[in-house]
């Protein structure tokens, strides 16, 4: 089993490196980076990781690197790639067969009903402002979502919740909790009532679990904290 801790391998141009072997690489996301290029136009992460290579080892033309999974712009956490087209589809399929678990934590406003729960919705996206609908039944071009959450720790003002996914919609988690009342910090969005300093949402992609699909061994990385006040409360 490969190591549990938080510790960062290498923090060159920002980049925080959580986990790297021949064939994947995991980096903890900052606030505001694209995973993948986009119409903004704005360098994306999988271009930072590229460079990040090429530059460690003497790489000359092109690097490979195969985007795995995504997460929102103001989210923070666990982004993996793949490293050789070998780990790539096997990877794909890890993510599609749900046998990969991500665990998300998230500091949000109210107190949630229930110090845990499965939250059941069916959630609509509208692309044209890239925002979605939760509702409590099916309707017209909607997909079931599932989550399950539970409270960690009560802060001055906020609530940690440790959120699990069954599905993977667009923007699950955070519709989804805006639904019960609990918008998360700096969500505007969804609901809440003022932005972060650095435009970021309070949800951060804490933990990965997954079969590694060469070496088959189990590996467990989590991603430290935001170097954010409120984060640092955060003691569980």
């Amino acid at each position: 089993m490969a190591n549990r801790s938080e510790k960062i391998l290498s923090n060159k141009n920002n980049l925080q490196v959580l986990h790297e072997d021949n064939h994947i690489i995991i980096v903890n996301k900052r606030a505001g980076d694209i995973v993948q290029g986009d119409k903004t136009g704005d360098k994306p992460l999988s271009e930072v990781v590229k460079s990040y290579l090429k530059d460690k080892y003497n790489k000359e033309g092109n690097v490979y690197l195969g985007v795995v999974h995504r997460l929102d712009r103001p989210t923070t956490g666990i982004v993996m790639f793949a490293k050789t087209s070998k780990a790539l589809p096997r990877l794909n399929k890890l993510f599609a067969e749900k046998t990969a678990k991500k665990t998300y934590w998230a500091l949000v406003k109210n107190q949630p009903p229930k110090t845990e729960d499965k939250l059941v919705h069916w959630l609509k996206k509208n692309s044209k402002n890239n925002k979605s609908t939760a509702y409590a039944k099916e309707v017209d071009g909607s997909k079931k979502a599932i989550l399950h959450y539970q409270l960690k720790q009560t802060l001055d003002n906020f609530y940690l919740l440790e959120i699990d996914l069954e599905t993977g919609r667009h923007h699950q988690i955070r519709v989804q909790l805006a639904s019960i009342g609990c918008p998360i910090k700096g969500d505007l969005k969804y609901g809440f009532d003022r932005s972060n300093k650095d435009a970021s949402i309070s949800l951060h992609a804490r933990t990965l679990r997954f079969i590694h699909p060469v070496k088959k061994e189990e590996v467990i990385i989590t991603a430290p904290l935001p170097n954010d006040s409120l984060w640092k409360a955060c003691n569980v």
